[in-house]
């Protein structure tokens, strides 16, 4: 199959940096072809040359290549933010489930800004029950776990904040890394912008969520999870 993604072009990094300094309606509006060419058309093309791989991992997931479907929204909705900056200057793109609580679902993303591009797989932010569930598996099946989490070997890093008291002591340390955030997610981060110019971003993309496949398995039994009877854990 052709490929639909020949990478992004600088100009789109450019309007994202100049996003933060001039972040006014009448500049976006006047500019908004550049967004509009440089941006979302390629961020569409990606997303249909990753639907394929991720159907294959799961084939409810959300692909269709539309903004508040795997596409973020340049427009900030400043009702319930502290920052009242009118547009973004990052966008992104994920893989995920239809659900009204998205934020404490797994989720596939790529983001770019600037000056760094990141992807992975985790959590937007777990709620306490969804960690609780999380860490129940971890002791029930640690060595299982242990498994899964050997495929999240670098480049990908775990990420996301810890408790500064541990909950349970004398845990196997890679266990315990995990069971100790009070969310997380699994990702690379990476300043070589110049990777996003070429088309071989979606190998890398599909290769990378491939291999966090497993994990991704994992924290959907935990979706499961909350759909059973607390007692009959």
């Amino acid at each position: 199959m052709t490929s639909r993604f020949q990478g992004f072009a600088q100009e789109g990094l450019d309007f994202l940096q100049q996003v933060r300094i001039e972040n006014d309606k009448a500049w976006f509006d006047e500019h908004r072809f550049i967004y509009d060419r440089s941006l979302l058309t390629p961020f569409r093309a990606l997303v249909e040359d990753l639907a394929p791989t991720m159907l294959e991992i799961d084939s409810l997931l959300e692909t269709r290549p539309a903004i508040g479907k795997t596409l973020s929204r340049i427009h900030r909705d400043t009702r319930f933010s502290h920052d009242k900056t009118r547009y973004r200057s990052r966008m992104w793109l994920t893989f995920k489930r239809s659900a009204k609580n998205w934020t404490d679902a797994p989720v596939y993303f790529f983001e770019i800004s600037p000056d760094t591009l990141r992807y992975g797989l985790g959590y937007y932010s777990a709620s306490k029950p969804t960690m609780d569930l999380f860490r129940h598996t971890l002791k029930q099946r640690p060595a299982q776990f242990l498994e899964v989490a050997e495929r999240c070997r670098p480049p990908f890093e775990l990420v996301g904040e810890s408790y500064k008291r541990l909950l349970v002591k004398d845990l196997d340390p890679m266990i315990s890394d995990w069971y100790h955030r009070k969310t997380f997610a699994v990702m690379v981060t990476d300043n070589e912008v110049g990777k996003l110019f070429s088309a071989d971003l979606v190998d890398t993309l599909t290769q990378g969520f491939q291999q966090l496949e497993p994990l991704y398995q994992w924290l959907m039994t935990v979706e499961t999870m909350k759909q059973v009877d607390p007692a009959d854990l």
